[in-house]
This record gives C-alpha cells, structure tokens and sequence, in this order.
C-alpha cells in the first residue's frame, strides 16, 4: 500500500499565506480608523467653520486610498491562498507522476487529460483526436482547437471566477449548446385556493415566453516558451489557467455590466431604464438621488436606504450594492443619526465590506459619478441575472506565428443578460 507524504511545500506556501493576510488586515482596520478619525476631524471643521480644511481634507482623501489599496491587496492574497493547485489526482503534468500516462486511467476522461497534455507540450495531436472520435462531449477540432479536459476546463472556470467580481454574485450555468432558451410566466392563474370537498375550477392557462441567451466566443492567447514546456516540474495547465483568467475575467465583467448583446452579452446597464414607479415588465427601474451627479446636499445617504427598499423584500434577503471603487470612496464618508459609519470593513480576509449591513461588490466597470450616471445597483444578481457558459474550452496550438514562443488560442462561449427585472434596482445621479 503506497503511503502518501504531507505536501510541506503546500502547508508552508498555506501559512506563509495566512501570516501576510493577518498582517494585511490588521493594518486594513487600524487604517480605518485612522480615516474615521480623520474625518471626524474634518466633519468639526465644517461645522465650525462653515468651509473645509483643504489639508484635513487631502488627509482624509489619502487614508480612503490607502483604504481602497489595502483591501484590494487583502482580496488578493484572500484568493491566493484559496486557490488550490492541481494535485496528483488531476496529474502534475506530461511525463510525471503517477496519473502522467493513459494507462493510469480508468476511463476516457483519464486518457483523454494524458491525451491533451502531451498536445499542450509536444504538439502530439493525433491521441487527442482519437480521444474526441470516441465521445461527442469532447466536441470536434473544427469548432476551433481541441476540447480540454473536464479537470483542465474545472480548473480555469474555477479561476475566472475568483478573478470576476460579478460572476461571484451572478447565477452561473452551464450549457450543451449556443443558446439557452429560458421559459418565463407573463401572468395568469396556476393555483387557487379550495376547500377539501369543494369543487376544483379550472385555473387559467398561464402566459408563457422565452429569454434567449445567446452565448458568443471570448478568446485568448497566451505564449510559452518551448524550454518551459519541456520542463516536466511546470504544470502546464495551471499555467493555462493563470493566463488566461485575468483575460476572461476582465472582458467578461466588463460585457455583464456595459455589453450591447452583439457578439457578447447583454450588459446589465444596456436594458431601457425606468423610473421605479413607472417601470415596464423588460426594464430596469431606478430612483434618482434628487441632485445632478451628485448625492443630495441635505442627508445624502437617506436614498441608499430608499434604494434598499426599492425591490421587494423577497429580493432584498440576498440583496447587496455593486459599484466601482470611486463610489465606495464617497459612500465610506457617511454616517447614520447616531454618528456611526455605514460603511463597515470586513473583518475576515475575502469577505466583503458592508454598507448600511448589506456586502458590497465593486466593479471597476460600474460608472462614477458623474451627470446622470447609473453608479450604484442594489439586489439580489443571483437571481437577477444569469450567466450563461457553454460546455466545451477549445485550445488551439500555435508554434508558428510567434517563434521562438508557442501561443495558445483559447476560446470559451459566453452568454449573459437580466433573467429577472424585478430582482436589481439602480441609483440615477440626477434631479429626476
């Protein structure tokens, strides 16, 4: 029997990890309250003087970056240390290992990962195609490269997801084909109320249609050198994934939020824009803060808390803000009656922070706040909007039109769009 030994690389990379985020948040939260204090000061000024303190002011100003910055860093060293690698059991590479060749496995799925990395590093492409001939799941190579493995494609969409800060809010779900057609109830009865020897009457025939989410192809192209992929130590597709989730992540957040649905999803903030109270069953409903790209003068926070009670309390349960950095740098300065921060920082490492006790996602994507902007959403985006991911990550090898370096084309299909309107509401910076 093979008696397997502790990994002491892994636990010391694990509690060098732990060391950095506890020192990490210890100066998060001390520098928190050195901004509380800060402002605090500059808030009596104010008051005082009736006029700010441009240094109290710029004081403040660099504590809330370094705020910002910290967090960011925490977040970071959060998923770092989250991450996990691949062990033996997915194979450490081409060549290595006990899982490295065909015969270690028991099924098409083993050959079919032994298959693919000798593709990845030598450019053996005759196993893969044998492997893909034998199974449709595995797709064909005239869609655009060959088909990973389900461990590889495991690996990389776990990545991406740690990297998109919407798609850890989103519903996710995967899919055999290009488009995901989703049924949705436009009205009508289809359950009443009756008594035990009462006679049932016939409900009406619910109104039906259809959401269709049309996935389109992301792409990236990662470059190797050859020597690194001769090195049989280098995990050739943990290195795919490191490359390509900050690609995926980034175009990904960016159509989720912005994209007009042509040849990428449709963005949350591209949907016809309503005023709440006369907003349409396709719209997304908004109020607006009182005052043109701005809070109101007069108790600015109160609309967050209109925002907050704009959807229904079903939605409100799991509900949380989005918004980009810049926003959260102006939401961190206010305070309730009692003089407490409705902003509150996390207190373990990977959590978000809290606004008025609710989390807070930021995405860079999301407006500032400007004239008219769209810069805060509040509501429960699992249930509001769904992503759509074709089953199947496609890498093609290119050794030839980046020599000396091999590049690797790399294609995911994508879809995305509102799946319920009533579930996300958005804060306008206008008058009206």
């Amino acid at each position: 029997m093979e008696t397997r030994r502790p990994n002491i690389g892994t636990e010391t990379k694990a509690t060098a990890h732990n060391g950095e985020i506890k020192a990490a948040m210890g100066d998060f939260l001390n520098a928190f309250e050195h901004f509380k204090s800060a402002n605090d000061e500059r808030l009596a000024e104010l008051e005082e003087k009736n006029s700010e303190d441009v240094l109290l002011r710029e004081k403040v100003d660099r504590i809330d970056a370094a705020l910002t910055d910290q967090k960011a860093s925490i977040d970071r060293l959060a998923l770092a240390a989250a991450r996990p690698g691949l062990n033996s059991s997915l194979g450490s590479g081409f060549g290595s290992g006990p899982h490295s060749g065909p015969e270690s496995g028991t099924g098409l799925v083993s050959e079919h990962k032994a298959a693919f990395q000798r593709y990845m590093r030598a450019g053996e492409a005759n196993a893969v195609l044998e492997r893909e001939s034998k199974s449709l799941n595995f797709g064909t190579p005239s869609e655009g490269g060959y088909v990973t493995p389900e461990e590889t494609e495991a690996i990389i969409n776990a990545a991406i997801r740690d990297a998109s800060p919407f798609r850890q809010i989103a519903s996710v779900r995967s899919v055999g084909a290009n488009i995901y057609k989703k049924p949705v109830s436009l009205g009508g009865t289809v359950a009443n109320w009756v008594g035990e020897t009462a006679t049932r009457p016939e409900t009406t025939t619910p109104s039906l249609a259809s959401l269709d989410f049309q996935t389109a192809e992301l792409y990236a192209m990662p470059a190797a050198s050859q020597t690194m992929l001769d090195d049989a130590v280098v995990n050739v597709e943990q290195w795919l994934a490191d490359e390509v989730q900050a690609e995926f992540a980034a175009q990904e957040t960016t159509a989720f939020i912005n994209g007009n649905g042509t040849n990428k999803p449709t963005g949350l903030l591209n949907y016809t824009k309503t005023q709440e109270a006369s907003r349409g069953a396709s719209e997304i409903g908004y109020i607006a803060t009182g005052a043109d790209g701005d809070f109101a003068a007069s108790d600015p926070s109160d609309i967050l808390l209109d925002l907050i009670y704009t959807p229904k309390q079903a939605y409100r349960a799991n509900g949380r803000f989005l918004m980009n950095r810049a926003t959260v740098s102006n939401v961190r300065k206010f305070k309730d009656a009692d003089g407490n921060y409705l902003w509150q920082p996390s207190t373990e490492a990977g959590a978000p922070s809290t606004l008025m006790g609710y989390a807070v996602s930021e995405a860079e994507d999301m407006p500032g706040i400007t004239s008219g902007s769209y810069s805060i959403a509040f509501g429960d985006f699992r249930r509001g909007y769904l992503i759509v991911d074709r089953q199947g990550l496609r890498v093609l090898r290119d050794p030839y039109s980046a020599k000396p370096y091999v590049l690797f084309y790399t294609t995911k299909r994508v879809g995305g769009g509102v799946q319920d309107f009533d579930a996300i509401k958005l804060l306008k910076f206008s008058a009206s």
